[in-house]
C-alpha cells in the first residue's frame, strides 16, 4: 500500500495561516536583491508567500509586510506589482 502524497503548505505573510503552496502566490527576493512575484514557484531565492484574500493584499501594503520578510526596503511599484499578480491570478 502507497502512502498518500504529501501537499506542501506554506503559511501567508499577512494573515498567517497554513494553506496548500500552489494556491498562493509566491514573491521572490532574487540573489540579485530584485523582488517580484513568481507564479511558477521555481526562481531562485528567498521566497514569502500570500494567500489571495482582499484583506491579506490590504493588510501587505499597509504594514509593508514584503520590507519585514526581506529585510529591506521595498518600494511601492512592488507592492502594485504583487497586487496586479494576485488579481491576474482570480481571473
Amino acid at each position: 500500500m502507497q502512502k498518500p502524497k504529501k501537499i506542501p503548505q506554506r503559511m501567508c505573510i499577512a494573515c498567517r495561516e497554513m494553506q496548500d503552496k500552489k494556491s498562493m502566490l509566491r514573491i521572490v527576493r532574487t540573489a540579485a536583491g530584485e523582488i517580484k512575484p513568481d507564479r511558477t514557484g521555481k526562481l531562485a531565492g528567498r521566497g514569502a508567500y500570500i494567500c489571495d484574500k482582499p484583506e491579506c493584499v490590504r493588510k501587505l501594503k499597509k504594514y509593508r509586510l514584503l520590507s519585514k520578510a526581506f529585510s529591506c526596503e521595498v518600494d511601492e511599484e512592488t507592492y502594485r506589482a504583487v497586487e496586479e499578480a494576485i488579481l491576474a491570478d482570480k481571473r
